[in-house]
């Protein structure tokens, strides 16, 4: 796997929350630290599957339910460094 860089890795989150969540809204309007479920971009636990989803296709990156799922999703700043993390133990260990 290559090396994310966590600016890229946050721009492509926010395209793949607006496309995954059918939000009608220009993905560089999301904040880094904007609270991705029950904020104000409305998401809820179908969205929070949803990305949740495209984030195992597109990085390889399983997020698991309960206090993972809601640390990970919980902005797009904690998003990009649980994929960081994850794929970072999964380089070392593999």
């Amino acid at each position: 796997m290559t090396q994310l860089d966590l600016e890229t890795l946050k721009s492509a989150l926010k395209a793949l929350i607006v496309k995954e969540c059918d939000k009608d809204i220009d993905p560089a309007s999301i904040g880094d630290d904007v609270q991705l479920i029950g904020g104000a971009l409305e998401l809820d636990s179908l969205d929070a599957l949803q990305i949740s989803l495209a984030v195992k296709d597109r990085y390889d990156v399983r997020i698991e339910g309960g206090n993972e799922g809601r640390t990970a999703l919980a902005t797009v700043n904690s998003l990009a460094q649980f994929i960081i993390n994850a794929r970072t133990t999964t380089e070392a260990t593999g």
